[in-house]
């Protein structure tokens, strides 16, 4: 499935073109910062996971056309192949980060993204998987639906309908597959692309990405902001929860401005799973541009994200993290977005909802 952009909406970045989006970086101007994160020793395990799944994917024979059709300069499914199973080997051998670090150094040539602004400036949001109260079956608490693609889909007339033309109308009659009893949280549901249901029957149901319309997306955040609902600089989702709970009128009006429309499968407890067609990991998987961005590669990123500190409150605290490519989203466009995945549950959603910054973007290859 494809997960969707779920944090705050930045100011709108520009279009990148799909030229030379990833540079080599000079010896002499690598960061100084190489994947020192604290967290590196405690989920090494996890970083081990998300690079086995991306192999995972890199070993099907479909990655190899992405690769070709891609035609980054420097940049090839071999190459990038080889590079994980190396980084692979080397964190498994290595001590600490730090002798990580050295490793990668004398190994590894990074590429940089060129970021929104062609400077290297890159924005990073957060997304994650919500896990929301639902109902089998339409009750006056549970009013508001998910839906299952039409088995008709691929026969739509393009453009398909819009989102409101779609909750109106009689298409979708019949294809709901569980009812919510927050209209915005089915929306955010929408906006990630997956979540784990609690039931009223006291189970659990795993939704999934099924297939969206070609509908544009636009983000909520930032048509707020747009119409001065809320300030640039205070908007994170939080806020944009408060304020409709406050004004539950704007959801007629804000909603349908995406016009975009996602349809959903149960998923029988499978995990989260990326573009790629495997898991993503938590705090280890981003999603790129699709179009721009290798599949499956080693990254590593550099920026200000939200770290539980030891009272389990979160700061905004300047990572340095490796993470691997493995999905996409509708609202990641261009070589200067970002989207890291923070997990399911509550925890998650803090940490997404809060995640709205700028910093850079490294691809990792063996030299």
């Amino acid at each position: 499935m494809v997960l969707f952009s779920g944090g705050p909406t930045l100011a709108q970045v520009p279009p990148t073109p799909s030229t030379r989006v990833l540079s080599p970086v000079p010896p002499a101007k690598l960061p100084p910062e190489l994947g020192l994160d604290e967290q590196l020793a405690s989920d090494r395990t996890a970083l081990l996971q998300a690079i086995d799944h991306s192999l995972q994917y890199l070993r099907a024979p479909s990655s190899q056309v992405r690769y070709r059709d891609l035609a980054i300069p420097g940049i090839t499914h071999e190459r990038v192949v080889r590079s994980l199973v190396r980084f692979r080997q080397l964190l498994l051998d290595s001590p600490s980060p730090h002798a990580l670090q050295t490793a990668v150094r004398r190994e590894f040539e990074l590429y940089q993204s060129v970021g929104f602004d062609r400077q290297g400036t890159v924005a990073f949001t957060g997304y994650f998987e919500p896990t929301y109260r639902a109902s089998r079956q339409p009750t006056s608490e549970y009013r508001y639906p998910l839906y299952q693609l039409p088995q008709n889909f691929a026969q739509w007339s393009k453009p398909n309908p819009s989102r409101a033309e779609l909750e109106s109308g009689p298409l979708l009659r019949g294809l709901e597959l569980v009812w919510l009893r927050d209209r915005l949280e089915a929306f955010l549901v929408h906006v990630q692309g997956s979540a784990r249901l609690q039931m009223t029957d006291g189970t659990v149901m795993s939704i999934g990405y099924a297939g969206k319309t070609d509908q544009p997306y636009t983000g909520l955040g930032r048509e707020l902001v747009r119409d001065g609902k809320i300030r640039q600089e205070d908007l994170n989702l939080p806020v944009l929860i408060r304020y409709f709970q406050q004004n539950p009128s704007q959801l007629d009006i804000y909603l349908p401005r995406n016009r975009s429309f996602v349809f959903f499968r149960e998923t029988n407890g499978a995990p989260a799973t990326g573009s790629l067609g495997v898991p993503v990991t938590t705090w280890r998987s981003i999603a790129t541009d699709r179009s721009l961005m290798p599949p499956g590669a080693l990254a590593l990123i550099q920026s200000t994200l939200p770290i539980p500190n030891a009272s389990g409150q979160l700061e905004q605290v300047w990572v340095s993290r490796y993470l691997l490519d493995q999905d996409t989203g509708g609202a990641i466009r261009g070589a200067g977005r970002v989207d890291v995945f923070m997990g399911t549950g509550s925890q998650a959603e803090a940490q997404a909802g809060l995640t709205n910054a700028y910093g850079r973007l490294y691809y990792l290859l063996l030299r």
